[in-house]
């Protein structure tokens, strides 16, 4: 089946766009990390200037193509059939692999993910052939580029450890040079930083972002005959120099004349040179398989050979790519990085990991983290011994960072960290690639970008002890998934080539609708979750500053927690029941969710206390009290639910039918009082509040009777003790749920009636 081979290339055409969109979403994060977190220019601004980098950089990425053809394996090893099997093998695990980190929202490199799929394909192809012939195993280095891979490996080590460390020494220095009061230092102190950052950030773009570019590798007379690439590569001490000289004139002559932020005009041309360095040399990787794979096809067809016969030597050779062709993806790259909400959600992860201020900490400790800001801290005990006391002085006066009001939008206002971190971060990276570029080490883009950035927050102190365990433990999960990238990008490469060499006709559309069925689930479970943060009874942050504000803000919360907390106790009562395994597990769910809602609102309590008026403090006790009672009511729940799917889990003994009837009758009465509730707190009556009160008696008195009950028949008929100790449990606790509840409604009744009279309230609120 010829035309099997045509379906391959038009797959891998399909497959290229899709990798475009999934690549981008995750390495927007290199260029647009530090300009988002400075908010040094306007969101619209920056993605006007990333988006010019991105698609000058597409159009000057021709040579850098070869990397796909033979960088990592030798071509003339394999014939067209196997080489169309590396090549569609390596396009499905890339678009999955990618997606997936896009998804959880963790940077990875899109170069370590191409370089170790080609490798993982090749190798599988290679020990096939070598199976085949009954070749031995050593032989497959005859196949494969092993110092490449080598050479990756080096460098993801090398970009960890140098970039960290860099970028925290440069910030720190940076830092006590500049202050926070950076803004009010001489003009030449600027134009020196400036200059500085403006020579290192043009140079990489000469260096890293035109190098591939077939002008970079023609002659010129005004060069002495050299090439731009050999002469930016021989001259780089005089090009610097002069370089530093002239731009810290300019710097000079636009702070003083044209009073512009030098700063911001970093922030500016770094995020255009990242934005085209990564679209002139990470194009490749999104593709530059299945521009190689149509050459190859081209060769195949005309030379009318059998596809097991035809081999790869043509692969070696160097061909052009179609500049047309590259424009297409500058512009899919350019449409991507507008509308995908992925590529937010990778930027987020790295300024949240970076900011000087508090966030919503994403990643648990562990006794890494642990381990590594104990030996940190330790280090830093030392050195106060070390420096005399008055430089210690200083150097805190240097990093004493502003003063800022906090009020109750501070995420909408401030910016994640300054200027000075945003330019150093920028300066930084592009060093680093500038330098390895220069001496040919493979570092990745991706890998430096987000080291630097999170050296300089180390150093700038972002990292303090509310947050310190929490940052580190992220940067080591971030890490973490690099290694993984490597080693599950060739294992899944190596994978889908053996697959598809089975029986190509059958395995190849399998894997190709796998693939997209996956890509599909993934994109609607993102966007369920993307959207999920807005859902009708989720629990929100009260964002007044009165008694009165606060009492009828929380009247809201309170609702939306009874009538999830009803559906929650009824789905328990039920599961177990009928022994609803999927029902419970999902139960356990939900309650999860709004016990993380009614956490991320006490953490929010000492945003709420800062944003009080003086007149309305006792406020402040209201509402900690009704957060408690609120955490008090979701932790029963959620005991409740976890106690009920672990009996069935476990395939314990149902419940006897007497004590089914009996939960269910509770979950009636409980269901009946919390829409009273419910229905009371949306209406913002009062008067029903305290009828409802005036049935806590009752309330209580049917679970003693119901305990009265259990202890009679565990004396008489009860055999499980399983059951017994499950049925107590439930009761029990469903006493402590309701004595968090009257607590609750006693609470928001008595301060409500002691604050103002319901009118006034409503007529303030109007």
């Amino acid at each position: 089946m010829d035309n099997i081979y045509l379906y391959m290339i038009i797959a891998l055409a399909i497959l290229a766009v899709a990798d475009l969109v999934v690549g981008v979403s995750n390495d927007a994060v290199n260029f647009l990390n530090s300009a988002i977190g400075s908010k040094a220019i306007s969101f619209k601004t920056i993605m006007i200037v990333a988006s010019v980098g991105v698609a000058v950089g597409s159009v000057f990425s021709s040579g850098m193509m070869e990397v796909a053809r033979k960088g990592i394996f030798n071509p003339s090893e394999f014939m067209f059939n196997e080489i169309m099997i590396i090549f569609m093998a390596v396009m499905i695990t890339d678009i999955l692999l990618l997606d997936f980190f896009n998804t959880i929202g963790m940077p990875t490199s899109t170069t370590v993910s191409i370089v170790f799929e080609l490798l993982g394909a090749a190798v599988a192809m290679a020990l096939i052939k070598i199976g085949h012939n009954g070749g031995d195993f050593a032989e497959v280095v005859n196949y494969i580029n092993t110092s490449k891979a080598s050479q990756i490996i080096f460098g993801i080590l090398l970009s960890v450890v140098v970039a960290f460390s860099i970028g925290a020494l440069v910030q720190w220095v940076s830092r006590l040079l500049l202050s926070y009061n950076f803004e009010k230092k001489a003009n030449w102190v600027g134009a020196l930083f400036g200059g500085l950052a403006l020579t290192a950030i043009t140079y990489f773009i000469f260096m890293k972002g035109l190098k591939g570019t077939s002008y970079a590798k023609q002659p010129f007379d005004f060069l002495g005959g050299e090439t731009m690439k050999n002469f930016l590569e021989h001259n780089v001490l005089p090009i610097v120099l002069i370089s530093s000289v002239i731009w810290s004139l300019l710097s000079f002559a636009v702070i003083s004349f044209f009073k512009t932020n030098i700063y911001k005009l970093i922030i500016i041309v770094g995020t255009f040179a990242l934005a085209l360095a990564f679209a002139g040399n990470d194009l490749v990787n999104f593709i530059g398989v299945p521009i190689a794979a149509f050459n190859a096809f081209t060769e195949w067809t005309a030379s009318g050979m059998a596809a097991d016969s035809f081999p790869m030597d043509v692969l070696a050779e160097k061909v052009p790519t179609n500049n047309l062709l590259l424009f297409i993806a500058g512009m899919i790259m350019v449409l991507t990085l507008w509308f995908s909400s992925k590529a937010k959600n990778v930027v987020k992860t790295s300024l949240d990991l970076s900011s000087q201020t508090a966030t919503k900490e994403r990643f648990q400790p562990n006794f890494l983290s642990r381990g590594f800001v104990k030996v940190a801290m330790g280090l830093s005990q030392m050195s106060s011994y070390i420096l005399p006391d008055s430089w210690q002085a200083k150097i805190e006066k240097q990093f004493e960072a502003p003063i800022v009001s906090i009020t109750k939008d501070r995420t909408a206002e401030l910016p994640a960290f300054d200027l000075v971190r945003a330019a150093v971060n920028l300066m930084v990276a592009a060093v680093l690639i500038s330098i390895a570029t220069s001496y040919k080490l493979p570092l990745s883009t991706t890998y430096v970008t987000f080291m630097v950035a999170m050296g300089t927050s180390l150093a700038d102190r972002a990292w303090g002890a509310e947050s310190a365990v929490y940052r580190v433990a992220g940067v080591l999960n971030v890490i973490g998934g690099w290694f993984f990238t490597a080693f599950s990008a060739f294992t899944a490469a190596a994978l889908v080539a053996y697959l598809l060499n089975l029986n190509l006709e059958v395995m190849f559309p399998i894997l190709l609708v796998a693939a997209f069925g996956l890509l599909l689930r993934n994109y609607i479970a993102h966007k369920k979750k993307s959207s999920g943060t807005i859902e009708e009874d989720s629990l929100k942050e009260t964002g007044s500053s009165s008694v009165q504000g606060v009492i009828l803000e929380s009247a809201s919360n309170i609702a939306s927690v009874v009538k999830r907390g009803n559906r929650i106790y009824t789905n328990a009562i039920k599961g177990l029941a009928k022994q609803d395994l999927a029902l419970l597990k999902k139960n356990k769910k939900q309650i999860t969710k709004l016990s993380e809602e009614v956490d991320d609102l006490r953490d929010n309590i000492f945003y709420f206390i800062k944003n009080l008026d003086e007149t309305s403090l006792r406020a402040s006790s209201f509402y900690i009290n009704i957060l408690g009672y609120l955490q008090d009511m979701t932790q029963s729940l959620e005991y409740i639910s976890k106690t009920s799917h672990k009996h069935i889990n476990n395939n314990h003994k149902n419940l006897k039918f007497s004590q089914i009837k009996e939960l269910k009758e509770i979950d009636d009465a409980i269901e009946t009082l919390f829409n009273d509730t419910k229905e009371a707190f949306d209406s913002q009556s009062f008067e029903q509040i305290g009828a409802i009160i005036n049935r806590k008696k009752d309330m209580f008195d049917l679970l003693t009777s119901k305990i009265v009950k259990q202890v009679a028949r565990t004396r008489a008929e009860e055999s499980s003790p399983k059951n017994t100790t499950l049925y107590f449990s439930l009761l029990l606790e469903t006493k402590d749920l309701l004595t968090a509840t009257m607590n609750l409604l006693e609470e928001y009744y008595n301060s409500h009636d002691s604050s103002v009279e319901p009118a006034t309230i409503t007529e303030t609120e109007e």
